[in-house]
């Protein structure tokens, strides 16, 4: 049990005790399918993108080894990991379909070497802690769709088998397996974010690091209710392991779609939006105006299906969703000559989804709000709202202000995409978004540094395996020794490691009766480093000694 109030791992090789050599994690694909089919496919194929197949079966099974050596090459295990594979007819339609899926086989809790107590793992991961296989199985499960792009099943649509992103209009089949792999090693919760419940009713890791801003609570500390609230609670429900925290500033692009209402003061501050596909893209000097709520005087008179009669001149123009597409009613309120619009949605939900359609013509800027956003704002019109349309520079796309990822929280719940995925306001769009874009580079992105945070790790910044291990970390800014808090501030390193696992990895493991010696001489070497100044060595003293006297009486 640790005596700090954080497991982490400081990355300076020159004071950390020597570790064992960095070995890539094995990942064995096992091919379940039956005579000629699947896997093995006869059908001839050409080598496509640097995928040397001659049969269909082979390309498939070469992809999947491909991912899976992508993902070996950065993780460490003395375990193998085994992936359950197949290739088979799934659900589908001319229209739309299951493309395949894959996740963790079976999980285990309070194994040697977990470490959070009472807490799921995802099978890979718990095999990589004890360092020995927990279930005796294969460790993921992964089948796709092997009828895409049949007349009866997305028939526009066809599987790339290369290695590289020449698909085109094809899916690429690298891309999503790296996802889905991804998935099924951690980047996955084990509750039902409809109902709240758990597996046995204890949390899982991922949970450990999901936090929900408006209660201040991880997933792992909540009630079922408290679940159920959070999975909904779009926009305010973020990852705060500090790997991927420390990535975020080099990966995302500066700038979030908003609605910056300047006036009433009741109304003041940034409105989550959806931005249009068509018109202008919003820009970070934005598009200022007084709201005025569009009258084209037919039907339902704001839903600017039909020229608007009222005066939106030199306006934002606010317009009710429904009826007709958005191209008219942005047309509409351009020829009334507003400068931009705000379309109210008629329909629970959240975050608000952005508003596709074509139409060149159209030189305004538009985005859409959510059903209680847009009743908010049109119940103060009448005393006059002024806001921007504006790209927000101060907030990177997919974070939330404190620089940390958003989760995805749609209102309602959708089932396998809720909270176990990125928000896919994240710009440029990343590999763990709930849905695979076709502008993917074959790359693991954050996704790599959220595996570090639950526990995987590996020797990619340097630090020899086993040390730069981030794990289990708190809120609290200073090192603290049970109930005695030093003052010291837990200062971050470049591995993205905190001062209170660097004590807690030489000290936390000590017989009590050595524990103050330990710190005491360690926080000298710490000084001698010039990490601490004398002031703060003499404050972690003063605390384990502290601490070493309470668990004694």
């Amino acid at each position: 049990m640790s005596r700090t109030a954080r497991h982490l791992v400081l990355g300076l090789a020159a004071l950390l005790v020597a570790a064992p050599a960095f070995a890539a994690a094995t990942i064995t694909i096992v091919n379940v399918d039956g005579p000629g089919e699947g896997f093995n496919d006869p059908t001839p194929a050409a080598p496509v993108g640097g995928n040397p197949g001659t049969t269909v079966g082979q390309q498939r099974l070469l992809a999947f080894q491909f991912a899976a050596d992508l993902w070996g090459a950065v993780l460490d295990s003395d375990v193998e990991i085994r992936i359950q594979a197949s290739f088979d007819p799934l659900a589908c339609t001319a229209t739309s379909g299951t493309l395949g899926a894959a996740g963790s086989l079976t999980i285990s809790a309070n194994f040697p070497g977990a470490e959070v107590a009472n807490t799921w793992y995802h099978a890979a991961l718990a095999n990589k802690l004890s360092g020995a296989d927990q279930s005796a199985s294969n460790d993921l499960v992964a089948f796709f769709n092997s009828n895409l792009g049949q007349p009866t099943c997305l028939p526009s649509r066809f599987w790339y088998y290369g290695f590289d992103t020449g698909h085109g209009t094809g899916i690429n089949l690298v891309t999503v397996l790296l996802h889905e792999f991804g998935h099924g090693l951690g980047f996955a919760n084990f509750v039902t974010e409809q109902t709240g419940a758990s597996p046995l009713g204890l949390p899982d890791i991922y949970g450990t690091y999901s936090l929900d801003l408006s209660t201040g609570k991880h997933w792992n500390e909540m009630t079922v209710p408290e679940l159920v609230a959070s999975a909904v609670n779009s926009r305010r429900v973020v990852w705060d392991g500090i790997n991927v925290t420390n990535a975020v500033p080099t990966t995302l692009n500066a700038g979030t779609p908003a609605l910056k209402v300047t006036s009433p003061a009741i109304l003041a501050g940034n409105f989550p939006v959806g931005a249009a596909a068509f018109g202008p893209a919003l820009t970070a000097a934005g598009v200022a105006g007084t709201l005025e709520l569009a009258n084209d005087g037919v039907g339902a008179v704001n839903d600017g299906c039909e020229a608007i009669v009222n005066n939106v001149v030199g306006k934002v123009a606010v317009i009710d969703r429904g009826t007709c597409g958005f191209t008219v009613k942005v047309k509409n309120a351009q020829n009334a000559g507003a400068i931009a619009v705000v379309i109210a949605d008629n329909a629970a939900g959240s975050p608000p989804a952005g508003m596709a359609g074509t139409d060149a013509t159209i030189v305004i800027p538009s985005v859409r709000v959510t059903l209680p956003d847009g009743n908010a704002i049109k119940a103060q019109l009448g005393g006059g709202v002024t806001a921007s349309l504006l790209l927000d520079t101060a907030q990177l796309a997919g974070a939330d202000l404190g620089g940390r990822m958003l989760l995805n929280a749609p209102n309602p719940v959708a089932p396998g995409s809720s909270i176990s995925h990125w928000d896919p306001i994240a710009s440029p769009n990343l590999l763990m978004e709930p849905a695979i874009n076709s502008d993917l580079p074959i790359d693991l992105d954050l996704t790599y540094e959220q595996m570090v945070d639950i526990g995987w790790f590996s020797d990619a910044d340097g630090v020899p395996d086993g040390l730069d291990e981030c794990i289990g970390s708190d809120t609290a800014g200073t090192v603290i020794f049970g109930s005695c808090d030093s003052g010291v501030e837990d200062e971050v390193f470049a591995n993205g490691c905190r001062l209170s696992d660097l004590i807690d990895r030489q000290c936390g493991s000590v017989p009590l009766n050595r524990f103050q010696n330990c710190v005491n001489q360690y926080a000298k070497t710490l000084r001698d480093a010039g990490i601490l100044t004398q002031q703060e060595r003499n404050e972690l003293q003063h605390c384990a000694n502290r601490y070493a006297q309470d668990a004694r009486h």
